[in-house]
Formats: structure tokens, sequence, C-alpha cells
């Protein structure tokens, strides 16, 4: 064992049997580093990697490399999801080196943590060349190896973009925005650009909610065709539910396999919120699925949803999930195991490795006549009970912050939209989880595992989704402490993460130092925590009434406004946030002692971007939207309010349907 086999973190804990010495990250490491004079090799990875768990197999678990590392450095390996502060940094710098980044990320440094050699992945070969070069370098031209790493700081450190020029959100600039996305869009296949092809979550959010300001049928209609192609795709399991991290090709077909707390997360705010605007049946299927995969298959013993399931199984990739013409007859029988190669377009040819198929969607199957609907069910059931009996792919089952929080709002939305109640009590557990666990003395930390919280310090995104899901379940419970909670993170957010210039941090201005303190407010695979913060704002601000929370949220989205006009793709939930700020948003109060009131559905049902609704009694403690909201004439009453100023109350639907239209 190395110095791993204590961490909370499956990825660590991968690789604590490894010939390599390797430290986790802490200033010990940097200290021996510089004891022996000797450079740091930092390794940054996940557990579901598919190319880590390659690299590891082929130099990290081999005595001869081992050997090179462990003579001439000292190695260091991250957990990009338990530390992204660590990974944000490096990758900076990685992708300035090198113009491209990825993971497993192969950074060398010096003993002060400045890197001067990065890549990503490398061959056992051509690994060794490069211990052997660097060993060198470090050696005999030790001059230009600190020059080089200087240089790097200096860059990784000009390109931080906290406090960047401000360009304030107006409705043009999101109409612009929404315009880019469009000329952008994959029209054959849905989504953006070519292979591989990732789930563009965040973007679908702002364009539903561009929708909603604009009436624009083209916005939507780039929502509804990504979504059925990317269901109808392997990219969605298709017997389980859930998606897969992305396609390697533009047709959605064959997925990288891994699954992501936070991929589906979002992912059911977009059909969630697709069923709403359009009524699509087929959207609503995917979105209920998509809740029975998060709680099935990503709950845990100790409260908390994992954070994704492995790319590979017993180091095979896919090996869960593609089948052949004759599995499918040997589970089936003749007739149904045609019947499902054709309707899942399995091939004597494969679509996949070794003459095996994903499983994707041919046929409308969800509009058929009921006794195909009956039969295609039925066989889902039967291949999912064949296929649980294969060797199941590994689990990387920490619970970090931010995608938790990310699921109770995905989770909050469906529960209150669909009725489904179980979404819904798994959001209040979820969020009582990072409440009772992750919240620690006023602050966030960022993961926890078999119930233990671990000590890496929330992030930026952390405060902002766990905000955010505070936020959401106030409204579904108009329950006070969890505004009181969110409003709690959002102090924390203004006084420690905040930037000059009306951006923010991604750190806090007490956490650890690194070489660099990032600040990134580009959208990736999850929401960027400028983006979630703002979001968290202008929600606790609409239900709070305190004005200064959507301030400090207008300011740090104007730091965007170049990216949200310019680069869409890459600001989605930003502009999401944008546009519910744009719209009000709206407060939906309503007084009533039946919460199963029809005014209540209506009211989410109808509501308008980044609307906030609480409903309860009049005067409920701790609900400002509540306080002296009486019921007229004894029943249900629906106040409408937007920036704070509320028009005369309503007590039917066709009365709240024209407030909302105003």
């Amino acid at each position: 064992m190395n110095r791993l086999g204590g961490a909370t973190s499956p990825y660590l804990l991968q690789h604590a049997t490894n010939p390599v010495d390797w430290w986790p990250w802490a200033d010990d490491a940097f200290a021996e580093a510089k004891r022996r004079d000797v450079p740091v090799l930092i390794s940054v990875g996940y557990a579901a990697c598919h190319w880590c768990h390659v690299m590891a197999h082929e130099s990290f678990e081999d005595d001869e490399v081992a050997a090179l590392v462990n003579d001439g450095f000292v190695a260091i390996k991250v957990d990009r999801e338990e530390r992204p502060d660590v990974d944000a940094v490096y990758m900076t710098a990685t992708q300035a080196m090198t113009g491209q980044g990825g993971w497993p990320m192969t950074v060398f440094a010096t003993p002060d943590g400045e890197p001067f050699f990065c890549g990503t992945y490398f061959p056992k070969a051509a690994f060794m060349r490069l211990l052997t070069s660097v060993g060198t370098a470090w050696r005999e031209q030790r001059e230009d190896v600190l020059k080089q790493g200087a240089a790097v700081v200096q860059a990784i450190g000009r390109a931080n973009p906290a406090g960047a020029t401000a360009a304030p959100l107006t409705a043009q600039l999101l109409d612009t925005a929404a315009k880019r996305l469009t000329t952008e869009h994959d029209r054959q296949y849905g989504g953006f650009g070519g292979a591989p092809k990732f789930p563009p979550h965040l973007a679908l959010l702002f364009l539903l909610r561009h929708h909603q300001r604009t009436g624009s049928a083209e916005s939507l209609e780039i929502v509804r065709h990504t979504c059925e192609q990317m269901a109808r795709g392997g990219i969605y399991d298709q017997l389980a539910g859930g998606f897969a991290r992305y396609a390697v090709d533009q047709t959605w077909t064959v997925p990288h396999f891994e699954k992501m707390l936070y991929d589906n997360a979002l992912l059911l705010r977009v059909h969630t919120q697709l069923w709403r605007l359009t009524g699509d049946e087929f959207a609503r299927r995917i979105a209920d699925e998509t809740a029975a995969f998060l709680l099935r298959d990503l709950g845990t013993g100790h409260g908390g949803l994992a954070s994704a399931l492995d790319a590979d199984t017993d180091g095979v990739e896919g090996l869960t999930y593609a089948w052949t013409p004759a599995q499918l007859t040997e589970v089936l029988g003749e007739q149904d195991g045609a019947w499902a190669a054709d309707l899942f377009r399995v091939t004597g040819a494969g679509t996949f490795e070794h003459g095996t198929s994903v499983l994707v969607l041919g046929r409308d199957i969800d509009a058929a006549d009921p006794e195909l609907v009956a039969r295609w069910r039925d066989v889902r059931s039967r291949l999912l009970t064949a296929r649980a009996a294969r060797p199941q792919p590994a689990r990387d089952d920490k619970v970090v912050a931010a995608w938790n929080g990310l699921a109770v709002t995905a989770l909050a939305e469906h529960g209150t939209l669909t009725g489904a109640a179980t979404s819904t009590a798994a959001a209040i557990e979820l969020a009582g989880v990072l409440a009772d666990r992750h919240l620690v003395e006023g602050r966030l930390r960022r993961v926890s595992r078999d119930g233990v919280v671990g000590a890496p310090a929330g992030v930026l995104d952390d405060y902002g989704c766990v905000a955010e899901a505070f936020c959401a379940v106030h409204q579904i419970t108009a329950d006070g402490r969890w505004l009181t909670l969110a409003g709690q993170l959002l102090d924390v957010v203004l006084e420690r993460f905040s930037a000059p210039g009306g951006g923010f941090h991604d750190t806090a201005d007490d956490a650890e130092q690194l070489v660099t303190r990032p600040a990134d407010p580009t959208d990736n695979a999850t929401p960027s925590g400028l983006a979630a913060a703002c979001a968290a704002l202008i929600g606790y601000a609409a239900l709070s009434g305190e004005t200064r929370y959507r301030e400090a949220a207008d300011a740090a989205l104007a730091t965007v406004g170049r990216v949200i006009g310019g680069h869409p793709r890459f600001a989605g939930y930003s502009a999401a946030a944008a546009e519910a700020a744009l719209a009000g948003p709206y407060e939906i109060a309503i007084a009533t002692t039946d919460p199963a009131d029809p005014l209540v559905a209506a009211a989410h049902r109808h509501a308008p971007p980044g609307t906030v609704v609480v409903a309860g009694e009049p005067d409920r403690p701790g609900v400002p939207l509540l306080a002296d909201r009486a019921l007229v004439g004894g029943v249900t009453t629906a106040y409408v309010c937007k920036g704070f100023v509320c028009d005369l109350p309503v007590t039917s639907e066709p009365e709240l349907l024209a407030r909302l239209a105003v």
C-alpha cells in the first residue's frame, strides 16, 4: 500500500496498491519534493475515466515505470471531482501548453507547484521516455525549467477572467445568443457540433427559457429535436434509463459508457421542462425513467447520490451494455429476438466493437398500438433481467455537493410538475443530507463517502448549486429552514468568493492557495460556479425580497455577457439565469390550506422563466412570500408579483393566466 489507502476518493483508492509511491494532494508532498530536490508528477483523473484506467494498467501498475517515477519524482494523485480547484489550475496550464486538455492529465511541476510540462494520456513507452527526459532536464537544465514554470504561471494568471469587462445582459444579447445556437444546431442529428458529441443540457435549458420569453418556435424545436435524437440513440440506456457521458459519433449511436450524476440531473430538468411546455409524452417518459435511474442506480446506503457508473466493466468498455443478434435470441427466443433486433437496430455487423451493437430505438414505439407497446415493455424487462446477470460497471460512490444540488433541483421540479411523490420526497431527503452532512460550521465541504464528510472545501459551484437546491426545496415545502440555509450559503459566496468588477473566483479567499486562483466563468459539463451562484442569487432574492442578492447576480452576469453573446454553447446556464432575471423573475405566492389545489398546479405549469412559486398558509413563519397574503373569500388565492411589485390577488386559473401574460 502507498499513501492512498486512507483516501475517501474511490479514484485514489483505485491506485492505493500501485507500485508507484503515490501521495495525496498535500503540503507534505511538496515539502518532500523540496527535501529530495526532485520535480513533482501530478496525475489528475477520476474514477469513471476510461483512459485513466488504461494509463493505470499500462504504467502505474508496472514495476518498471514505478521505479522511474519513485526514483526521480514525488508523485501526487488527484481526483478532479474531489479537487476541482487543483484540476482547474493545471488544466488551464495543460491547455495553454498543448492546445488541448483531458484526463488523465499528466503534469510535471516544481516543488513549488509551478507546472513546466503538461500533457494527458501517454502510452507506457512514451511515458518512460518522458520521465527520463524530464528528470535529465531537471538535473542539467534547471534554470530553463524554472523559467518555463514561472512563465506558465504568469500565463495562466493572465487567463484568469475574474472581473472581466462588463457587458450588461439585455434582451438583444440573449436573442443573439439564441440565434447563434440556431446556426450551430445539427439539423439532422440534433445537438451541436460533430463527434464526439456531448449532451448540450445547459444550452437546452437556456433555449427553453428563451422560447418562453419570446415564443421562438425554432428554439423550442432545437430542444425537442435534440432531446428526441439523444433519447432514441445509444447514449440513452434503452433498457434501464439514464444517459451516458457522451457519444463518440455524431449520431448519438455509440456512447462513452460512463454515466454521470450531473448529466442525468441536468437532462432530467430539460425533459421535465420540455414536457411542461409541449405535453410531449416521449419527453415525459424519458424524464420519468431518468429520475428512476438516479434514485435506483445512484442512490447510496448512507444518503446522497453517487457520482458515476464506470465506463468499463472488468477493464472492457461497454461489456455490460452491448448485444449481438444471437444474444437477443438466446434471451428472448427466435421471434422476439428478431423483433428486438429490428427495433433496437442490432445487426450482424454491429455498431460497436467485435460485432456487437449498442441498443438504439429505431421506431416510434411510444405511440404504437397498445399490443406493440406491451411487447416492447416485456422485451425490455427480459433483456434488463438478463443484463443484470452480466458483470456490472463499478460505481464511484462519493457524494459531491454540487452534483447532488443539481439533482435536488431537478427532482423537485420533476415531482412538482408531474406529481411524482417519489421525486419530491427524494429531493427533500437529499437536501437534508447536504444540510446535515456537507454543511460544517457554516461552510460547505465538497464530498462525502459512506456517510462521512471529506476534508476538501466546497468551491463556488458547490455553494451555487446547493443554494439553488435549498431554494427549490423551500418552494415545495414552504419550510423557512431551507431559505435560511440558502441565504447563509450565499452570504459566504458574497463575502468569500467575490472578485473585483462583479465576478467571482472559484475558490474562497481563505481556501488553500494554489499557484493561481481559478476563476472560470464558462460552462462545461456542469454549470460554472458563476452561473450556479447567479441562478441561486436570483432565486433567493425573489423568495426573500432582499435586493442586494439580485444586484450581485446582475453584476456577475454582466461579466460574462460577451461570452453569452459570442459563445453561448459555453455559457448556457448563465444565459438561462439571465432569462430568469430578464423575466423579473415572477414571484407567485399562493395562500392556501390545500397544497393540492388546482391553482397551485396551474401556477407551476404556466410559470414564466425562473419564476419562484410558494404555496402555504398565510403568514407562514420563515416564508417571506406568504407574509400578509390572505385567503380572499376564504378560498385559495394567488398573488403574482414581478420585480417585487404585486398585482391584485386572483382566485381562478383564467385570472392567474391573465396576470402571467402581462
